[in-house]
Formats: structure tokens, C-alpha cells, sequence
């Protein structure tokens, strides 16, 4: 995993502060209870015009507000608060391109699993992150395995909320994943289904269909899973893509026989699977579904298909 790179400022509490400042007391309520929720979004800068954008910015910060809704945590800022502020600290920080966590946890001031009495604290912070699996994983893929963890029920942790809590999870099959050789983990849900990776939704190609799991099997509703469904369907219309996008659910077998299998989230962006479990997918790296999607889902960002202008936030 690559470290921090530390920018300038950080967003806190409706104010811009120096890095080193954003600091937390070690009784807060979410570092001991998991009582937090997060988003992770990207600002892309197109390399031809300069210009630079936020992907989905809005739906993430919408996204933000439903977790807290759930999870019952008073958000104090309105989702459009949230996007100025976002802008606000990208270029405070001088960026043209980054990733944007935002996080909005419980804070000092009571303990125990009941958070009442706990302040809401809210921040954004931006840093530069190359692709999160890594750059040349883009191309030639991540070897991933099915993990012994299997995936928290929809009356657990509800998977409509992108929590803390619901990564401990993840933390456990990714280091399952890493200490047998593998890049990446993949995790079922409770009957057996494929729910997700530790960051990631899904996709399979096989016999001429694009294929997801819906999100009744358990996984978290990715935006960038839903960019992806709506540019397939749309390059299938437009007869650029052989292949239609169908939500279905799907079982370890259909991985290791899969033409192709991708995965895709704001971190990891869109990114092939090479094997599954030591079995190659395809030609064992990205395939021609891969590569159109991969192609189109970067034009996209960086702002160079007008279709999708609304999808972006100029900075």
C-alpha cells in the first residue's frame, strides 16, 4: 500500500487547517467503536486541455448523507456545503489531480456503544494516489483470490452504508489475500453468491453478456459501478460494445470460467483480473470488453465526452 503523501491543508469542521494540525482526541467515539462513515472520490486533470474535474461529486456527497441518515449520525453540512468544500480544499492544496477522503465520525466526548453525547466531526482531506492497485495493474491485471471471510448479511452492517466499521471486514480478507500470494480478495455473501473485493464491486464478461451482482446480494452500491452499467449500456446502443450489462447473481465457478473479470471502485478506478484463484482469466490480462470500458471510463473523466458532462465538477 503506498504511503500518505502529505498536501497543505486539511477541511475540519467548516475551516482549512494546516496538515499537521487535524488531529483527533484518542477517546474519540469512532476510533473505539467504528461509528463513522466515508467517502472516496477522485479529481481527474485531463492531460491534453489542462482542465481539471471531480467525478461524481455530488452523487458521492449525496451517497455521504444517506450513510449518515442510517447510521443515525447528524451531518451539519448540506450536501452542497460539502461539494464547495471539497473545491475549497483542492485548491487550497494547489492540486490539479487527487483523491478526496471525505469522513465524518464521532468524535471526544462520550464512550461506550451508545455515541449520544459525542460531538460530529466532519473532514475532507485530498492527496495525490496513483491507481490504488497500482498503475501497471491497469493493463496486465491483479491476481485475486476468494477469501475464507465471507462478506457482512444486509442485517449486519447494512452495505448502503460505506462505514468504518464495515472495512474491518475487508482488512481481514485482504491480508488473508496478501499473506497467500494474491493482489487482491474477493469475498462471497452469506449463501455462497460473489458479493465484492475489500474496495470493490465486480464484473464478469461470459458468453457475450456483462454481468454484475445486484445489490440485494450484499454489495456496496459503487457509483463507479453505476457509471460503468450506464456507459456499457449506452456504448451497446451505440453498437461500440458487443457486449449488454445485466445485474445477476453469480457463483465462484463463474469467475474461474469468466472471459473476462474487472473490478471497479473510485480507488481502484477500472481495473482487469488476471486469475482467480490461480485459475487465468482469459488471456491473463485485460481483455476487449476490459479495454473499451477502461478506454471510455477515462475519456469520461477527464471530460472528453459531453454526454457525461454532468457527471463532472469543473475545478
Amino acid at each position: 500500500m503506498a504511503a500518505l503523501q502529505e498536501v497543505d491543508f486539511i477541511w475540519k469542521n467548516g475551516e482549512v487547517i494546516p496538515w499537521g494540525e487535524a488531529t483527533t482526541h484518542v477517546l474519540s467515539h469512532t476510533l473505539h467503536y467504528g461509528s463513522g462513515v466515508f467517502e472516496g472520490i477522485r479529481c481527474y486533470k485531463n492531460p491534453e486541455t489542462g482542465a481539471s474535474y471531480v467525478f461524481r461529486l455530488r452523487d458521492h456527497m449525496e451517497r455521504l448523507h444517506r450513510s449518515c441518515k442510517i447510521s443515525m449520525i447528524d451531518l451539519p453540512y448540506s450536501v452542497d456545503e460539502l461539494c464547495e468544500a471539497t473545491l475549497e480544499i483542492i485548491r487550497a492544496n494547489k492540486l490539479s489531480a487527487c483523491y478526496i477522503r471525505p469522513l465524518v465520525y464521532r468524535g471526544y466526548g462520550s464512550m461506550g456503544v451508545d455515541p449520544t453525547g459525542a460531538p460530529v466531526d466532519v473532514i475532507i482531506a485530498v492527496w495525490p494516489w496513483d491507481s490504488y492497485l497500482g498503475p501497471e495493474a491497469l493493463e496486465k491485471g491483479v491476481a485475486v483470490g476468494v477469501s475464507s471471510w465471507r462478506q457482512r448479511s444486509i442485517n449486519a452492517i447494512p452495505p448502503a452504508v460505506k462505514s468504518v466499521a464495515s472495512y474491518m471486514n475487508s482488512i481481514f480478507a485482504k491480508l488473508e489475500a496478501k499473506s497467500h500470494g494474491y493482489d487482491e480478495a474477493i469475498m462471497l455473501n452469506e449463501t455462497g453468491h460473489v458479493c465484492e473485493g475489500t474496495g470493490e464491486n465486480l464484473f464478469i464478461v461470459r458468453n457475450g453478456v456483462l454481468s454484475t451482482p445486484p445489490l440485494s446480494d450484499g454489495l456496496l452500491e459503487g457509483i463507479t459501478r453505476d457509471s460503468i452499467l450506464t456507459i456499457a449500456a449506452d456504448m451497446f446502443e451505440a453498437e461500440e460494445l458487443d457486449v449488454y450489462p445485466i445485474e445477476e447473481s453469480l457463483t465462484r465457478s463463474d469467475l474461474y470460467i469468466a472471459d473476462e473479470v474487472f473490478m471497479t471502485g473510485s480507488a481502484a478506478e477500472l481495473t482487469p483480473v488476471s486469475s482467480v484463484d490461480d485459475r487465468q482469466v482469459g488471456a491473463g490480462s485485460a481483455g476487449e470488453v476490459t479495454k473499451a470500458l477502461q478506454a471510455r471510463f477515462f475519456d469520461v473523466v477527464y471530460g472528453n465526452v459531453e454526454d457525461y458532462r454532468d457527471w463532472l465538477t469543473e475545478l
